[in-house]
């Protein structure tokens, strides 16, 4: 029996895996992945969650969660990937976000025949989606998957809970120089609507904005949201608008909110009792 076992688990590690990005590419690795580099610390933090953290070889810089992640070589900013460095890292998996400033170098990976998988989930059901892909891709899916049912259920018990309740209009900040925010197709918009919120500025052309101080004004937003408590005080300065008359300015942590990995979901639940508190507080007598 033992020897059968064996068999079977060591036939497993070098079955051949495969999973589809966030661009709906297929990405096929004869063996499971060995060597991989992250270049986004959302990223990385979906590779840890998946129980392929220790397969890391080299991340991007501010990949500073979970704590192991601290340790590894930076390969990559948000505007550079270092080739050489990374190419010497021998990685059999790159997994990577699209941005302008970098696509020149991971197409030249991919020329180089090194895998490339994309990681953006655009809505908060991707994120578990995105995790057990890559559990399938590193061979980790007895850990992936079940997190990914948790995360599942979380969402799901979530939406049942907000989404039908009365609509509380939010205004989200993502930056205060300039003063920025973001559209309806990302998905901290979609983490507002499954609170029962409504972002103001769902309807923006763009996915982050640069609004005017006169147009949150004018939208006169139920609830502010930002990612610091220092920015609530700049709001105070305007006792009319309806978020500072009812106290409901509040702060959702960006590390967690704005990096599409299972801490997104956790801030996505703290994001829903501060959307529940302000609809409260409007229901409560004066």
């Amino acid at each position: 029996m033992r020897f059968i076992l064996a068999f079977l688990f060591s036939t497993n590690a070098f079955a051949a895996v495969s999973a589809v990005d966030s661009d709906g590419r297929r990405v096929s690795l004869d063996t499971p992945a060995q060597r991989i580099v992250s270049l986004a610390p959302h990223v990385t933090e979906q590779l840890f969650a998946a129980g392929a953290g220790a397969k890391l070889v080299g991340v991007s810089e501010y990949s500073d969660y979970p704590e192991a992640a601290k340790a590894l070589p930076r390969v990559a900013s948000s505007g550079t990937v270092n080739l050489e460095m990374l190419l010497a890292l021998k990685p059999d998996l790159v997994v990577a976000w699209r941005l302008e400033a970098t696509a020149a170098a991971l197409a030249r990976l991919e020329s180089l025949g090194v895998p490339v998988f994309y990681s953006e989930p655009r809505r908060l059901a991707q994120i578990p989606e995105m995790i057990e892909s890559l559990g399938e891709l590193a061979g980790t899916a007895t850990t992936a998957n079940p997190l990914a049912q948790d995360l599942r259920r979380e969402l799901a018990r979530l939406d049942a809970t907000y989404r039908a309740r009365r609509p509380v209009s939010v205004f989200y900040q993502i930056a205060d120089k300039p003063l920025m925010t973001l559209g309806g197709g990302q998905f901290v918009s979609d983490a507002i609507t499954l609170c029962g919120g409504r972002n103001v500025f769902a309807d923006a052309a763009t996915m982050a904005p640069v609004v005017n101080v006169e147009s949150v004004l004018a939208a006169d937003p139920e609830a502010i949201i930002g990612g610091y408590q220092e920015w609530q005080a700049y709001w105070r300065r305007f006792p009319g608008l309806r978020a500072v008359r009812a106290g409901n300015l509040y702060t959702v942590s960006v590390n967690e909110m704005h990096r599409h990995g299972p801490r997104a979901i956790g801030a996505t639940r703290l994001l829903c009792e501060h959307l529940e508190a302000a609809r409260l507080k409007a229901a409560s007598p004066r």
